[in-house]
């Protein structure tokens, strides 16, 4: 198959490439600088020179590949317009694709995200079958933009298109995570001398490895049905709380409560604080039933004992 990726030289794009090609794609990594070029043919495919903005050009890309894996993200809208410039530039470019592949039947399989605001309402762990919601104002950010995005690519399927969501966790982690949630953790640790956790910390975060995350994309292109979305997470959750002790032991800092009353308040988590409250119990049995995956790479808890998230000196 020939598979059109955008976002390829991404932390998560960068393992997705190879996966591809190890299973025998081809693959064409969409590239908007001479740096990213050079980063797309190092991982092994082919190059095509444009932007996801040039939505033409993104649908004659689209419409000359078996099928697509969209990992790009529109923020650098966010200085200019906003959350919302991001939600709707993202709509276009979904749409985009609809026109690209309508009827065709082709694979396009999107990045979403397990952050779906009402979750918390559910009394139970998320499943791939329930919807994505509109954001509120406690949901900001990607968590919004990826929920839009999601209803516009699921919409798809009754175009034709054989479209589809992998729902991403908070965390993905690897051994090359330079600027994910996990490094914006023990940066603040190191600063504030200790790394904190909400309340009791016992809300729930699911996680999962990027070469766990990139085989599940390989899978969706190659059997998902259309309308579905797949849930991306190695087990139901970890305690926060388990995650900030994990931390603070390889630190040396000791792991400390942010009381609730507190937490909103200028200080500790600064703009994180609407996002590590968040709980999110999620189930991933459907996506291994239907799409044989297994996770099989290091969990977060192993990866963080590994000690590469903190590098000597």
């Amino acid at each position: 198959m020939h598979v059109l990726v955008t976002g390829g030289t991404g932390h998560i794009g960068s393992y997705v490439i190879p996966e591809l090609i190890a299973a025998g794609h081809e693959v064409t990594g969409l590239a908007r600088s001479d740096e990213s070029a050079a980063a797309v043919s190092a991982l092994g495919a082919k190059v095509r020179r444009g932007d996801v903005s040039e939505l033409d050009g993104l649908k004659a890309a689209a419409a000359e590949s078996d099928g697509v894996i969209h990992l790009a993200h529109r923020q650098d809208l966010l200085l200019s317009g906003g959350i919302d410039a991001v939600a709707a530039a993202e709509v276009q470019i979904m749409l985009a694709y609809g026109e690209a592949l309508a009827g065709t039947g082709k694979p396009l399989v999107a990045a979403g995200s397990m952050g779906s605001p009402g979750w918390e309402n559910l009394g139970r762990p998320a499943t791939e079958e329930d919807p994505a919601l509109p954001g509120g104002d406690k949901y900001k950010g990607t968590l919004r933009v990826r929920n839009v995005v999601e209803i516009a690519v699921v919409g798809l399927a009754d175009r034709g298109v054989r479209s589809s969501i992998v729902r991403i966790p908070p965390i993905a982690h690897s051994d090359t995570d330079k600027a994910g949630f996990l490094p914006l953790l023990i940066g603040l640790a190191k600063e504030k001398g200790a790394i904190g956790y909400p309340g009791d910390g016992a809300n729930l975060w699911p996680a999962v490895h990027c070469r766990d995350l990139a085989s599940l994309f390989r899978l969706a292109l190659e059997k998902g049905p259309a309308g579905k979305s797949w849930h991306g997470i190695e087990g139901e959750g970890i305690r926060f709380r388990e995650i900030a002790e994990a931390i603070g032991s390889r630190l040396g800092l000791p792991a400390v409560s942010i009381p609730a009353d507190v937490l909103m308040l200028p200080g500790y988590f600064g703009f994180l604080a609407n996002l590590v409250t968040l709980d999110l119990p999620a189930s991933n049995l459907i996506t291994r039933q239907t799409l044989g995956w297994r996770p099989a790479q290091p969990s977060l808890l192993t990866d963080l004992h590994n000690g590469h998230y903190f590098p000597a000196g």
